[in-house]
């Protein structure tokens, strides 16, 4: 493979503000040079209400501002590992907005909601956005994340392409064993009509199995997959698959086509240096391994190119680490971030890198080019096989300085505590479940409170052990096909119920009997009175 001559220099982020907020699964968005993200670890409060910030590095300090919404705009959870991309009336068009798709909510529910985000003003104070949730009709993706969305034109027209990610179980799959277990989403193809609402689903022989954390790159009427891990089969696929749509007046088609010159991995990601030219940075090719090597991806228009370039020079930390994380910055650039306990500093802080692809001066002349290729991010550990959990990359920032008011950045000790607020279902007001602090209470666990469906009403989902179930009810529960009630439906049903706690009454011990006087035959005042007795 021909190598890349363009040299990569990596510079530290020596200080950096608030770095507990910056976890592998928030996102970002780039307006006009100037970097927010959202999706950030615990519910915003009274400091940025819309969780949505302003991500400024200047000086090495990263600094954080937050923004608000218009009146008209809906509310923005904070999701975790969505799919995001650009916008365009056309390709032409300078002007943009953001689509977001799916990802995990803080209660790790999945969402299957749309949502557009829009830039309505922006000064030195204060930034104003516009979040829109669109409704969809015809086939509706399932909730997922891990997955990319791309924007695609053709003939004049455009249309949104979904494909991949992971999701749940289905409930009524469930099990003891698998109630906390993800699946690779089935591999249909989704195009997505904002316009007119509408959503179809295309199944493509080519594509056999479900991906998730793999990269796409779009040009003009075609997008580009590459890498990608498969829970089913737990490979990284090295297969390399073209998508065309074609918009005619009538009904779209979709062809996809398997080309060769592949790259086996998955959580990469990818900046764009060119019109045409995107870089290749990170990711993992195996369970264990995490992939040093980049590459230059040039696409034209009807073929892609992928070539190896020279990498840089990886610093110890970054070389030992586990896990890395990070995401495009725009301009060629990418910051990386490893976890604070390679560090012998605070072991929940991270540390970051900013990665540049090409010359300093190159990379500040230059204009941020129209960037179609959507980023992934990692699951939440647990939510998967360990490794696979925390790889993937889904913030970044922008390295330009822009004008934050210091006195208005974001205060972390407004941050709502995480173990009160929780990642974690709450099943009843006597559910005592903490992500923070839980460890197996079941055998049968792997990583999450094995939980037990109550048959009221639509049904809900309940902590077997917050409901006081035996390990052997709850085996058995869950292989027989009868109806469960919780304890705070109990009543509703006599039949299989919640086991209640049994109160032992304490018994007092019986206090021993008195033995009875006898009388001692030996002594001379009892054989006196034996003798009167019987005279």
């Amino acid at each position: 493979m021909a190598q890349s001559a363009d040299e990569m220099s990596l510079q530290v982020v020596s200080t950096v503000s608030n770095s507990s907020l910056l976890q592998p699964g928030f996102s970002l968005l780039n307006f006009d040079g100037h970097v927010f993200f959202f999706g950030q670890k615990g519910w915003p409060k009274r400091s940025c209400p819309t969780g949505v910030f302003l991500l400024d590095i200047k000086q090495n300090e990263l600094k954080m501002k937050p923004a608000f919404f218009s009146n008209d705009s809906c509310y923005l959870p904070p999701l975790r590992y969505p799919a995001l991309c650009t916008l365009r009336d056309n390709a032409e068009s300078e002007e943009y907005q953001y689509v977001i798709h799916g990802g995990k909510t803080p209660n790790n529910d999945l969402s299957d909601k749309i949502y557009i985000m829009s830039l309505v003003s922006k000064s030195s104070k204060k930034t104003t956005f516009q979040c829109i949730e669109k409704e969809l009709g015809g086939d509706v993706p399932e909730a997922r994340y891990g997955h990319t969305i791309n924007v695609v034109h053709s003939r004049g027209k455009s249309v949104s392409v979904i494909f991949g990610g992971r999701s749940y179980t289905p409930l009524a799959q469930r099990t003891t064993e698998n109630w906390n277990s993800v699946v690779d989403c089935f591999p249909s193809v989704f195009l997505v009509d904002f316009e007119f609402g509408w959503s179809t689903s295309y199944v493509l022989p080519e594509l056999q199995d479900g991906l998730a954390f793999h990269v796409s790159v779009a040009r003009n009427d075609t997008i580009y997959i590459l890498g990608g891990h498969s829970l089913q089969n737990n490979t990284r696929s090295p297969s390399l698959y073209k998508l065309k749509v074609d918009l005619p007046l009538g009904s779209p088609a979709v062809t996809c086509t398997v080309l060769p010159g592949g790259i086996s991995v998955s959580s990469a990601i990818v900046t764009q240096t060119g019109d045409n030219e995107f870089v290749l940075v990170g990711g993992y090719q195996s369970d264990n391994q995490k992939r040093l090597l980049c590459n230059t991806i040039v696409l034209e228009d009807s073929k892609i190119e992928i070539v190896e370039r020279a990498s840089p020079d990886w610093t110890p930390d970054i070389k030992h680490c586990r896990m890395w994380f990070g995401c495009d910055m725009g301009k060629g650039s990418v910051l990386l971030g490893i976890p604070g306990a390679n560090k012998q500093f605070i072991s929940d802080a991270n540390y970051f890198y900013v990665l540049r692809c090409k010359g300093t001066e190159e990379g500040k002349e230059e204009e941020l080019k129209a960037q179609s290729c959507s980023q992934t991010s990692t699951e939440d550990p647990g939510d998967s096989t360990p490794f696979e959990d925390s790889e993937e990359f889904c913030f970044g920032a922008e390295a330009n300085s822009s004008d934050v008011d210091d006195t208005d950045t974001y205060n972390e000790d407004d941050e709502e505590d995480e173990s009160e607020t929780g990642y974690w279902i709450t099943c009843s007001a006597s559910c005592n479940i903490d992500i923070n602090t839980w460890v197996p209470f079941y055998s049968t666990e792997l990583n999450k409170p094995a939980m037990i469906l109550c048959s009221d009403g639509a049904g809900h989902w309940v902590h077997a052990q917050c409901m006081d179930l035996s390990e052997t009810m709850l085996l058995r529960l869950s292989e027989a096909n009868v109806k469960y009630f919780c304890n705070k439906h109990i009543d509703l049903n006599k039949g299989l119920q919640t086991p209640k706690k049994v109160v032992h009454l304490k018994k007092q011990p019986m206090k021993p009997l008195r033995k009875k006087k006898t009388m001692n035959l030996t002594t001379p005042a009892k054989k006196s009175f034996l003798r009167r007795l019987f005279e």
